[in-house]
């Protein structure tokens, strides 16, 4: 397979729901309330610039947001590499709106997911090609969680072969891929909303529910199930960077987020400096 990457970010929110994070800053979504002085989502739109392995950035964001206006958006917006649609109510419908017409493979990303750096796309990329996947989703060992910060994450997905997070990062090979976004139509978070895996697996969800809740299988086997649920070969990808397991939920997340792209500023630094 070849070819540049497509990314979707997505950051839109249901309308209506102001997030805390949101209301706290004065700002009308999450994805534009600043981590670190800078809008959350120009976090993310930088460090998909920087990657060589990007192409066209599509982003889905609630209509009338002034996401184009923003500076730090501006530039990339003026290269053509942007291009904005408004989010629908229901996550799936935005995914499928979004990524009508687009060149795959595709990669989705979410607006709070401020941690993601040019290093992770790239590894996440080769390794899903590589697998001669369809879907690929990135996740990060506890182990490497916790090391990228002692309180980056409080929930990890338990199997019988270690503890693992979601790292909100989703590729796709082609097109058909995308009946697996149905998985996602109940809201997704599944390690949140246990529950989730049983509307979106129907009966096996609750034989799934009860293997996640005692760590009853490996995470592959686990992948194969899924895979199996839809046709298509999904395919768990580990990454090496834990930090690309944190994202911005909360005031705590928001503080540990903050932390690490503060010591990630001061390590060229540091090394200047032995």
């Amino acid at each position: 397979m070849t070819g540049a990457l497509t990314v979707l970010v997505l950051a839109g929110e249901r309308d209506g729901r102001l997030d805390p994070l949101a209301e706290a800053a004065g700002v009308a979504l999450k994805a534009l309330s600043p981590v670190a002085g800078r809008p959350m989502v120009a976090h993310v739109l930088d460090a998909l610039a920087a990657s060589h392995r990007v192409g066209e950035v599509r982003i889905s964001i609630n209509a009338g947001s002034g996401l184009e206006r923003l500076p730090d958006v501006r530039s990339l917006a003026a290269s053509g590499r942007l291009i904005v649609f408004s989010s629908r109510p229901n996550l799936v419908d935005s995914v499928l709106d979004a990524l009508h017409g687009a060149a795959f493979p595709v990669l989705i990303v979410t607006a709070d997911s401020v941690l993601i750096t040019p290093d992770q796309i790239a590894e996440f990329d080769i390794a899903a090609r590589r697998s001669d996947a369809e879907v690929a989703v990135a996740l990060a060992r506890r182990e490497q969680v916790l090391a990228a910060h002692p309180d980056g994450q409080r929930k990890f997905y338990t199997c019988s072969d270690g503890a693992f997070s979601n790292c909100n990062m989703y590729w796709m090979g082609e097109a058909s891929a995308l009946r697996a976004a149905e998985l996602f139509r109940s809201g997704g978070q599944f390690v949140k909303h246990p529950m989730r895996v049983v509307s979106a697996l129907g009966l096996r969800g609750i034989v799934e529910l009860v293997r996640f809740r005692l760590g009853l299988s490996a995470l592959n086997a686990s992948f194969k199930r899924l895979s199996r649920r839809f046709g298509l070969r999904i395919v768990p990808i580990e990454l090496s960077d834990g930090a690309a397991a944190i994202d911005v939920d909360h005031l705590r997340s928001l503080r540990v987020t903050e932390e690490v792209l503060a010591w990630r500023h001061a390590e060229p630094q540091r090394l200047a400096a032995e």
